[in-house]
C-alpha cells in the first residue's frame, strides 16, 4: 500500500479483512491490531466450517448444511463480541442475510455494524431488521 501512496488512517483509509476462513474469526484479536474491520464472507465461511463444497448444491437445502448451523453461527457471534472489545468493525457481505432475514436479525441481535443485500431482498430483509432492532428498542427502555 505504501509504495501506492496508501497509508492507514491518513485521509480516512480503513482497511478490512476478509473473515471467511475460521482462522481469521478464531485469531480475531491478532487481526484486529493490523486491520480497522472485518468483512464476513457467509458463503465461504460455512463451506469452510462444515467441510462441504458450495457448488454441491448443499448449501441451498433446508437444516443444518448453511449459515444457520450453530458452529457458523458461533463463530460469526465470537468475531462480533471481539470487534466490540476491541472497537473494530464487522459486517456481512454474504448471502445468508438476504436467504434468510432471520439471520439478519440474528446478527442485528449481536450488534453487527453492517449488513450488505442482494437487491431483489432489500425491501422484505429491511422489515425483518426493522422489526429486531424496534424489539431490542423495546428491552432498552
Amino acid at each position: 500500500m505504501a509504495k501506492y501512496g496508501l497509508t492507514r488512517g491518513k485521509n480516512g483509509l480503513q482497511v478490512y479483512v476478509m473473515a471467511e476462513i475460521p482462522t481469521n474469526i478464531i485469531l480475531a484479536e491478532e487481526f484486529a491490531k493490523v486491520f480497522d474491520g472485518f468483512s464476513i464472507g457467509s458463503n465461504d465461511l460455512t463451506q469452510l466450517t462444515l467441510g462441504i463444497d458450495r457448488d454441491s448444491g448443499i448449501l441451498n437445502i433446508a437444516g443444518d448444511n448453511n449459515e444457520k448451523n450453530e458452529s457458523v453461527k458461533d463463530l460469526i457471534r465470537y468475531l462480533i463480541t471481539v470487534g466490540k472489545k476491541t472497537k473494530t468493525k464487522v459486517g456481512i457481505c454474504g448471502q445468508a442475510p438476504s436467504d434468510f432475514p432471520e439471520f439478519a436479525q440474528f446478527l442485528v441481535e449481536l450488534g453487527i455494524d453492517s449488513i450488505s443485500l442482494n437487491p431483489d431482498t432489500v425491501i422484505r430483509t429491511t422489515l425483518a431488521i426493522q422489526e429486531e432492532e424496534d424489539k431490542l428498542a423495546g428491552k432498552k427502555k
